[in-house]
């Protein structure tokens, strides 16, 4: 008898054991996509086009509807959500952080570290004028950044993926630079692309 109550134990722990592994497929799209976004710089005065609460609210609505009657062609593929209030002011903060980090990326003053962190490569070549605007742009888009990481994390339900979005973002931010910018590699040098 205890050798099938052991059994039993063993069995009803098989059952529920569940094996959620990172989606790094579908990491790596929202991460082109949050990227994407932050570094899209429009022309002065023209104002990005913003839904409001109704208006994302009726549109997610009218997408659940129609997901409820039409599978989904991806329905086998992992989702990795990146809509959250948190994420939504981290992304908006950083985008509109963007044009002034722009001209010094350009210049080659800041890179992005092997980490996916904003670092001032060569502090001396910035001109005092503009270092301590280059420190402070640095250190708000890399808390932002770190911030970021977690919350989507969070927003997913498993903050133990925080490190995995981090290393999937790092990657991505190499990705999406535009040529010229300076990036580390991962022994430590610093390459053009």
């Amino acid at each position: 008898m205890k050798q099938l109550s052991f059994l039993s134990i063993v069995l009803l722990t098989a059952c529920v054991t569940i094996n959620i592994y990172f989606p790094a497929a579908a990491a790596e799209k929202a991460a082109d996509e949050i990227i994407k976004d932050i570094q899209t710089t429009l022309p002065q005065g023209e104002p990005k086009s913003e839904l409001n609460d109704w208006q994302h609210s009726f549109y997610k609505s009218v997408d659940a509807i129609l997901n409820t009657f039409i599978s989904s062609a991806h329905a086998q593929e992992a989702n990795l959500s990146i809509d959250s209030p948190e994420i939504r002011r981290l992304t908006a903060q950083m985008q509109s952080r963007f044009p002034g980090l722009k001209s010094y990326y350009d210049a080659g003053f800041i890179g992005i570290a092997s980490s996916g962190l904003l670092t001032v490569r060569d502090a001396a070549s910035v001109p005092l004028k503009d270092r301590n605007q280059v420190n402070r742009l640095v250190a708000a888009e890399n808390a932002d950044r770190e911030n970021l990481y977690k919350a989507i994390a969070n927003a997913n339900g498993h903050p133990e993926w925080t490190a995995q979005i981090k290393s999937t973002f790092a990657a991505r931010w190499v990705s999406n630079a535009n040529s010229g910018w300076w990036y580390q590699t991962a022994n430590g040098s610093w390459k053009q692309k």
